[in-house]
């Protein structure tokens, strides 16, 4: 099976952006890939990197809506399972959010980021409600797929609440911006989180350089011992392709010993403190 991650960057031209997204999309299914991922917000500025003023709400959009309508239809044509990132709006609440469309063209659900951040150029908490949709994983053609949105990925009981679902491949659409981080540590972080549980991950970063950061790209995948499989370059478009075999999940380290020897009933009480 063959995934592809959509490291691009985005203007204020918000149409702009969803044709080279599509565009992209063809490109990725035309190069065989089964499933294929966005970065965080990809087809709209970073919103969060200013605090938000006014009705944040009159930015967002509702799901189903244009773009994932685009998109359903473009997966129905192309066979090919979608993981999409957006600002949606859903009553008087909005989300960091993850449509999933299978690959006849169906919406099968969001996941929304749960938990939400403020600090300088992430002003997470005045454009998004903490989400509501649990750590769902859904059942695609090609496997099954969670979603771990940005911050959601620092969170080890969000990362093994997809595992115990019976996540085969984690994807992570991200916003990560150049030295906001040390070194190394998105990789170290998803590397660890992929040998823990068992899964793959799929990092799906932004780049370009917007009013407050540079997005650093370095789109990437982990096996589930652990390897980076591959790696996109530093601060410029590109489509990150690799194949992956989803059996590996069943012989890892993880599904044999770790979540077999887990102890659920001592753990309630450690983590209420």
């Amino acid at each position: 099976m063959r995934i592809a991650l959509i490291q691009q960057h985005a203007t204020h031209d918000r149409n702009d952006n969803l044709q080279r997204g599509l565009q992209a999309l063809e490109e990725a299914a035309s190069g065989g890939a089964d499933l294929v991922c966005y970065a965080e917000l990809a087809f709209e500025p970073f919103y969060p990197q200013r605090p938000a003023e006014g009705d944040p709400r009159s930015l967002a959009q509702e799901v189903p809506g244009p773009v994932t309508e685009a998109f359903s239809e473009r997966a129905a044509e192309l066979g090919v399972v979608v993981v999409l990132n957006l600002y949606e709006r859903d009553g008087d609440l909005c989300f960091d959010s993850s449509p999933v469309i299978d690959a006849d063209g169906s919406l099968l659900g969001r996941a929304r980021m749960v938990h939400i951040t403020d600090y300088p150029c992430f002003h997470e908490q005045g454009y998004y409600a903490p989400g509501n949709t649990g750590a769902p994983v859904f059942d695609t053609r090609i496997g099954k797929v969670g979603v771990s949105i940005c911050y959601d990925r620092h969170y080890p009981e969000y990362m093994r609440a997809l595992a115990l679902a019976g996540a085969e491949l984690v994807v992570v659409p991200q916003a990560g911006a150049v030295g906001e981080w040390p070194d190394g540590l998105y990789e170290a972080e998803l590397r660890v989180a992929a040998f823990q549980n068992g899964y793959f991950t799929a990092l799906c970063n932004r780049v370009g350089v917007e009013e407050c950061l540079e997005f650093a790209g370095e789109s990437f995948v982990c096996g589930p011992d652990g390897r980076v499989l591959a790696c996109a370059p530093t601060g410029e478009d590109h489509i990150l392709s690799t194949d992956i075999d989803l059996s590996e999940v069943t012989v890892s380290h993880a599904r044999k010993l770790f979540l077999r020897d887990r102890r659920p009933e001592l753990y309630a009480e450690w983590l209420s403190r």
